[in-house]
């Protein structure tokens, strides 16, 4: 990655300097401005700005100026804007127009650090979202599987590998983890794209139904059965089946899937000719099949022909750098499906969202966004527009044990966290009453209101 390039821009000399020498101390490239204008000269004759500092009240041109023309050029640079205590409120308003940030002066240099730190992740991340759509929207439904965690650079490679095969795969993971997207992923990479790819949920329909439902059934075999009807291995001929919820499968179902994955044949239900198909089988389970064979519920043998290939979908809490660009995919379409313009996600709700544990994994996630752009949010989602048990969940964890293997520690962040979960239990158990959550943390109203913004939590309520 090349060196990120930053441009501070205020009238005070001591300032830019001061700004200059504490962000290249940070391995940062540094230009610096003394006024709006020659912020924009210098941006001009750089062609790429990876992120700008700028101080509100500014002669010539002001921060919130130098901020609308910024987002004129490019709305994807990140803007940190700093202000004095008497300007907070144009602060605020300067967040409305884009800016990333806010800093209040006089700060702390480690404050500033980590406010940097966090506008270029953000950016980091959104590069890295456009990238990783660019490369996948060629690819049919390959772009609705998104992430750039390691697990998920795992099964996308994956995928790529075994998409021409014909090889069976077994995909396996907790519901809600995109299983289907992932089965579909691999028949429209491969050769048989061009041909049908159909799913079924074998979970959801009873052993005869399910039967007559993947062979097809001969006019007459049953009560019911008027017509001959082809079954899904027929009509995926050349193509690929999904068999989701494998592990639901009675044993006598297993035994005839088993007798088709030997040799590619099949009977009817009540027919007497044996039919030939060319057919790939995905399966996929959220149980452990494994442990189904050991207690006699699955079939060894057709275990091992399904798990040819092997493909684990990790749980969403074990991919929680991924979090921020599923809610910016799902946002956009929310969106896009209501008719409005795309909305900012606030940091403190993106916060939330890595915080909780998603039980329901990415479709919690989706349903939890789509609920909220259409009932909640207006021109940004905030954290208050998150369903309670989400903003004031929490994941409990004991205080770290001090380390000084290499020479310090960072304090302020233990610090911070120490407080930000005591916050959120006292939230937690107060059900969101911040009168009665001060009392309990022996605190004023108005320092549980300024520890909440601090840390982005500011709720309505009392």
């Amino acid at each position: 990655m090349h060196t990120r390039h930053i441009l501070v821009v205020d009238d005070e000399r001591s300032m830019r300097e001061m700004l200059e020498l504490l962000l290249m101390d940070e391995g940062y490239r540094v230009s610096v401005a003394e006024s709006g204008r020659a912020g924009l000269k210098i941006m001009e004759a750089a062609g790429f700005i990876d992120l700008v500092i700028t101080d509100i009240r500014m002669p010539d041109m002001d921060g919130l100026a130098l901020l609308k023309q910024i987002k004129g050029i490019n709305s994807e640079i990140p803007v940190i804007m700093m202000t004095a205590f008497a300007t907070t409120e144009t602060a605020v308003d300067a967040l409305k127009e884009g800016a990333a940030d806010y800093i209040i002066k006089p700060f702390q240099m480690d404050e500033m650090k980590v406010i940097v730190r966090r506008a270029l992740e953000r950016r980091q991340l959104l590069e890295e979202n456009i990238s990783l759509k660019k490369e996948l929207q060629a690819k049919s439904r390959f772009d609705l599987l998104i992430g750039s965690s390691e697990r998920m650079q795992q099964v996308f490679n994956t995928i790529r590998k075994v998409a021409d095969l014909s090889s069976t795969v077994l995909i396996t993971g907790p519901s809600g983890t995109g299983k289907e997207l992932v089965a579909s992923a691999i028949h429209n990479q491969g050769s048989r794209r061009e041909n049908p790819f159909v799913a079924i949920n074998c979970g959801a329909l009873p052993e005869s139904l399910l039967e007559s439902e993947l062979f097809g059934h001969e006019r007459g075999s049953f009560t019911g059965a008027v017509d001959t009807k082809r079954g899904l291995l027929e009509t995926a001929d050349s193509g690929t089946v999904f068999l989701d919820e494998i592990a639901e499968t009675s044993l006598a179902i297993q035994v005839k899937l088993l007798r088709f994955l030997n040799d590619k044949r099949f009977k009817r239900v009540g027919g007497i000719r044996d039919i030939s198909v060319d057919v790939r089988i995905i399966s996929a389970t959220n149980q452990d099949l494994e442990a189904a064979v050991r207690d006699g519920k699955f079939r060894q043998d057709l275990f091992y022909r399904l798990n040819v290939i092997p493909i684990q979908m990790p749980a969403l809490k074990d991919r929680r750098e991924d979090i921020p660009l599923l809610v910016d995919h799902f946002v956009r379409r929310s969106c896009e499906q209501c008719g409005r313009d795309p909305i900012e996600v606030t940091q403190g709700a993106v916060e939330l969202l890595m915080v909780y544990d998603w039980p329901g994994n990415v479709r919690e996630l989706e349903n939890v966004i789509e609920r909220t752009v259409a009932l909640e949010a207006k021109q940004r989602l905030l954290p208050e527009h998150l369903p309670a048990h989400i903003r004031f969940s929490t994941r409990r964890k004991p205080l770290p044990t001090p380390d000084f293997s290499d020479g310090i520690v960072d304090l302020d962040k233990i610090l911070d966290e120490v407080e930000r979960d005591h916050l959120i239990a006292a939230l937690q158990r107060t059900g969101g009453v911040k009168k009665e959550a001060a009392r309990l943390l022996n605190i004023s109203f108005r320092s549980i209101r300024y520890r909440l913004q601090k840390h982005g939590m500011d709720h309505d309520g009392d």
